[in-house]
């Protein structure tokens, strides 16, 4: 049951239906049980495994609920919960992983590799709700929360239908007391919720679901191309990610609203960043908090001293890149923006001091629109790793994709990648009203607060049309569902 399709959308009309006609007492109850049948649907029988995480989750945080002066017997009941937690998420992910490093070792040492394959089943959003109950826990035994001692409010917290598949990852402290005092129906709530729906479906399909279909067509055989098509091969790849993951998220986050749950932002126009630091304050905003907040800051942060800061950095982005996907390739992606960040620490002062001898504004548009365009290009080259198949395949792309001859955006090169020439121009449009958002969002100004201070008659018109053009226009794949998102993989 994929967001994007009317098996969701009658799930979520019914579910909320039901939701404000029960008393509120036992609202929870009704949205966990959606919850296990939403994520039944998704995996079957693997819902038996969410339900197992729960229970170590629940355990762990009553045996941390002890006074707070021992600290002696809280520690290693964290350490046992994390550790058992890992360990989960390690069998499920990274054992295929595992076992072709060491074949690949053996073969590198001239030795008859291990004739051992895995064939594990990866459970869809293991990598969200386990860092979801990681961080419970954690926060238990910081003293930010009280332990939940409701088992089946701890489970709808971590099974949470709206985000379970893909995040945002959530915090306990900011779910719970929700989930223990629900609000009333609200038209504004409600209105929102679907506007941001609406906003997301937007991304998705008309937007990210097309770019998917230039993507592959390019990458599945990237040797019979080079210059401008490998080099839009990849923005192209850079825009997708970002409609896709972004669309998802908006949807989860409008599902949520419409019950009046609030679940936090999860992308703030991270293409506009004006640099990597601030890329990552825009991009999956709960997964890099949830990295500084659990890993960072425990590994010391920037308290014990510059070059322990600068390991600390790319330590926390390699592990970030390992969690998006198990292949080396992931692993190299997440060092890289690691690598940003330090040479952009090391070579803080010297740039400054070069802005200061030139004598140029740091504040004004060109500077501004250099560190934008530079950080979108790095950002860009970053992501190359993370499509790519192989080592191989994205150095190819890498070597050959700066042979630019833009005369190909004008004979008609690009109708013969998978994509009409109906669809291309619209994909366009779309990517510039993407584009026109993205900025007026950047700058405070939220169009949805401007269409909701407009006349009725105006604000149904807008309504009607987006409706109607999200339907008559988006990629529909067979039974009326698109493409899974890509981040329900990880």
């Amino acid at each position: 049951m994929q967001f994007v399709s009317l098996s969701f959308l009658l799930f979520l009309i019914i579910t909320i239906s039901v939701y404000f006609i029960i008393p509120k007492k036992i609202r929870y109850i009704w949205l966990l049980i959606a919850s296990w049948v939403f994520y039944y649907k998704l995996s079957h029988k693997l819902l038996i495994l969410l339900i197992a995480i729960t229970v170590i989750t629940y355990i762990a945080g009553i045996l941390l609920d002890t006074p707070a002066d021992s600290e002696k017997k809280k520690k290693p009941v964290l350490i046992a919960g994390i550790v058992l937690l890992l360990l989960t998420l390690g069998y499920f992910k990274y054992t295929g992983f595992l076992l072709e490093t060491v074949k690949s070792l053996q073969s590198a040492m001239g030795l008859e590799p291990l004739e051992i394959a895995a064939k594990i089943a990866l459970p869809i959003g293991i990598s969200f709700y386990i860092f979801q109950a990681i961080g419970y826990l954690a926060d238990c035994y910081m003293g930010k929360i009280e332990v939940e001692k409701n088992y089946f409010r701890l489970a709808l917290f971590i099974s949470f239908f709206p985000q379970v598949m893909s995040g945002p990852i959530e915090r306990a402290g900011n779910m719970l007391p929700q989930f223990k005092k629900p609000q009333s129906f609200s038209y504004e709530s409600m209105r929102d919720g679907l506007l941001l729906m609406m906003w997301g479906y937007f991304q998705k399909i008309i937007i990210a679901d097309r770019l998917a279909v230039l993507v592959d067509h390019i990458y599945k055989s990237y040797e019979n191309y080079s210059g401008t098509l490998l080099f839009l091969a990849t923005v192209f790849y850079t825009l997708e990610i970002y409609t896709d993951f972004a669309g998802y998220s908006n949807i989860a986050i409008g599902s949520a609203k419409i019950m009046g749950i609030d679940i936090m932002q999860n992308f703030k126009q991270p293409y506009l960043s004006r640099s990597i630091p601030e890329f990552w304050r825009r991009w999956h905003i709960s997964l890099s908090s949830w990295l500084r907040d659990y890993l960072y800051i425990p590994l010391g942060g920037n308290r014990k001293g510059y070059v322990r800061k600068l390991i600390n950095i790319c330590i926390v982005f390699a592990i970030s890149g390992l969690w998006h996907g198990a292949a080396w390739t992931f692993v190299f992606w997440g060092l890289l923006h690691g690598l940003y960040q330090v040479i952009g620490i090391l070579t803080k002062s010297l740039r400054e001091s070069l802005i200061e001898k030139l004598s140029i504004d740091p504040q004004g548009f060109a500077i501004k629109l250099i560190n934008t365009v530079v950080t979108f290009m790095l950002v860009n080259i970053g992501w190359i790793f993370f499509r790519a198949p192989s080592f191989k395949a994205a150095g190819y792309i890498l070597k050959n994709m700066w042979k630019l001859k833009p005369w190909v955006l004008l004979d008609g090169t690009l109708f013969n990648l998978g994509l009409a020439e109906a669809d291309i121009r619209l994909l366009v449009v779309a990517l510039l009203v993407l584009t026109f958002v993205d900025i007026l969002n950047y700058k405070g100004i939220s169009i949805r607060k401007v269409l909701t201070e407009q006349t009725l008659w105006i604000r149904w018109i807008v309504y009607v049309a987006a409706f109607l053009f999200i339907v008559t226009c988006g990629v529909w794949g067979p039974g009326y569902d698109a493409a899974s998102f890509i981040y329900s993989s990880f």
